[in-house]
Parts: structure tokens; sequence; C-alpha cells
């Protein structure tokens, strides 16, 4: 039997998605509780790994399991036992076809950004801070520039494993609710570092250092060392991935809106 669930977590405290052997990561810790209610190991599968610090809304991951136990065991079960930063919000029996990583058509983040000279007290580590304004229409001018398919080496980590840099940015949206800047960005796929180093670069346009048309140059030179910094991971988090409709995966945006 193959089961999905919809993970949301705060990453701080965890060295990101991918279990390491020096320390706690979000699918350790997930893979021991469901191991307990499973009464067998449990190995999951996630959409799309998040790195340390990173958060998420909607993480969908999988995993097999010869034991049957009703949909609420895996939700109310494991949310009695798991740390407080990480809570399972749905869970389902689905095809033995549906992956959490390969199925997905689509994955989307979003970035937050507080822009004001003073830094954030009760958001501390949840968002990331520029004390110089921002203008957030000319970086989303600077924005349009990444739509469609690229090459998009100059917005990868120099340690990034991708076999190839080529990704489909389907949105790219730049919007300011009062102090906040918020980034959202949906892709068929994202090189490591991809979005805060792409966000990195936007800053640097609404700052005016740069006019938006350096997005749309810095895909030509395929440079990673011309690009904006990579920023910190706090005002990251992974909203949720797309499927096919044949799998039946909720859509969990309410989680976020």
């Amino acid at each position: 039997m193959r089961i999905a669930l919809a993970v949301e977590y705060n990453g701080h405290g965890y060295c990101g998605w991918q279990r390491q052997p020096h320390c706690l990561s979000v699918q350790q810790a997930l893979e021991e509780v469901l191991s307990r209610i499973a009464d067998a190991p449990v190995t999951v599968i996630c959409a799309g790994r998040t790195d340390t610090g990173v958060h998420a809304h909607a993480q969908v991951v999988h995993f097999d399991c010869e034991a049957e136990r009703p949909d609420k065991a895996w939700t109310y079960g494991a949310n009695s036992t798991l740390d407080r930063r990480i809570a399972v919000h749905w869970a389902g029996s689905v095809d033995d076809r549906f992956h959490a990583r390969f199925s997905a058509l689509s994955r989307s983040y979003r970035y937050l950004i507080h822009n004001r000279p003073t830094r954030p007290g009760v958001h501390s580590g949840l968002r990331s801070w520029v004390n110089q304004p921002l203008d957030h229409e000319l970086m989303q001018q600077a924005a349009d520039y990444l739509l469609g398919t690229h090459d998009f080496s100059s917005f990868r980590s120099a340690d990034c494993q991708a076999k190839q840099p080529v990704r489909t940015v389907k949105a790219l949206h730049v919007k300011r609710y009062g102090d906040q800047i918020m980034v959202e960005i949906t892709a068929n796929g994202f090189l490591h570092n991809m979005v805060r180093i792409i966000v990195g670069s936007l800053v640097k346009v609404g700052k005016r250092e740069c006019p938006p048309a350096w997005l749309g140059e810095l895909l030509q030179l395929r440079d990673r060392r011309l690009a904006g910094a990579t920023l910190a991971p706090g005002g990251l988090y992974f909203l949720q991935p797309t499927y096919p409709a044949e799998f039946a995966i909720p859509d969990f945006s309410t989680l976020w809106q």
C-alpha cells in the first residue's frame, strides 16, 4: 500500500529535509514517528528537498507500508508524537504509480522579506531582512525576464548536483504588503539555492543598483558569480507541488493564504 502525506514544518533547528549522519533532519523525525505507527521501518520520499532552515507549508511525501491504518492514524497519530515544529495535515492512500517527486508537474515557493529600517522581532528567523527601501514594481519588471524555459546556471549554487540547468518558470510574482515583500515562484523544478539567488538578484534591482533588464543578461551570461547574493534560508517557504488530477492529491493553498 502506498500512502501520501502533506507535511508542514518550521525548518529552524533542523539540518534540512534530507537525512544526515551528523544532525537531525525533518525526514528523520518524520520517519521515526511513522515507523512506530506502522510497527515497521518507513522510508519517505518528498516532492522537493529543502535546505537547513527552510520551511514548508505542504511538503508532499509518500511511503510504502504493509500495515493497514485509517487515514487519521497517520495524521493525528503522527501529530501527537512529532515535534511541535512539524505537523501532518493530510494523509491518504494513493495509486502505486504515484511518486511524490517524479509525478509532480510543478513546485511553488514563497520568499518573505522584512523591508524596513529596523530588524524583525516577532518574525525573526521567519523572514529575511532588507533595511534599504525596495521598489517592488521594478523587482516585478525584472522577474518577468525569468519566465519561460531557460538555462538558470547563473542562479544555481556551486555545489548543485543537477545534471542540467534548464528549468521552466511558470509564474513569478513580486508583491508588497506594508513592510513585507513577498516573492512567489512556480516552476517545473528548481536548482540548488535557485530561489534564494533569484530573490537576492531581485533585491539588487529593488535597491536600484541594477536595472530590471539585468536579470535577462544574467540568464545569457550563465555565471553564478555575477548574480546577487544567496539570501538567508529563514525567509524561504516550500508551498506545495502540483500533480496530475488522476492522483487526486488535494490543493493545500488554504494552509498559507
